[in-house]
């Protein structure tokens, strides 16, 4: 089975602490995520992704940590979920902040993806990350930014 990259870049007007902030911080990425991301954030530790109050979606380890510039992670499903015994859907998810005057360059890079994992990932970064984009810099969110997307992802 062929694995796949996913790769998204977009500009923000912020700086690169509120773009770390909003990745790693738990009530802001419930804010335009949908979803808590739950860590100390040091590498070799453990993550969640969940909705607030519920098991989580996706689960990993935190491969690097270099705040604000670089957070690399592992995305897997959590115990108990019958994928979790599929190693094609344990993959990598790669976030570069860079500041470039006045903007941060924020490249999502999301790889080792299988089949089923790459259409999700392709509906979902999208909705997610122009979610994130509108919340920094106008200080909303767009409310329910999932309606607009065929195949809700599941990560």
């Amino acid at each position: 089975m062929a694995k796949h990259t996913y790769v998204y870049v977009t500009y923000i007007v912020t700086t690169p602490e509120k773009v770390w902030e909003a990745l790693t911080d738990r009530a802001v990425s419930a804010s335009y995520w949908e979803r808590e991301n739950i860590s100390d954030w040091k590498v070799g530790s453990r993550w969640e992704h969940r909705l607030p109050g519920k098991a989580p979606d996706v689960v990993g380890d935190v491969l690097e940590a270099d705040p604000p510039r670089r957070l690399v992670t592992t995305w897997e499903p959590p115990e108990g979920r019958p994928e979790r015994s599929d190693p094609t859907r344990s993959n990598r998810c790669t976030f570069e902040i860079e500041d470039v005057g006045g903007k941060v360059k924020l490249t999502v890079t999301h790889t080792d993806l299988a089949d089923q994992d790459f259409q999700n990932i392709s509906a979902g970064w999208p909705a997610v990350l122009s979610n994130l984009k509108t919340l920094l810099e106008t200080g909303r969110t767009v409310p329910n930014p999932f309606n607009a997307v065929a195949n809700h992802p599941k990560a």
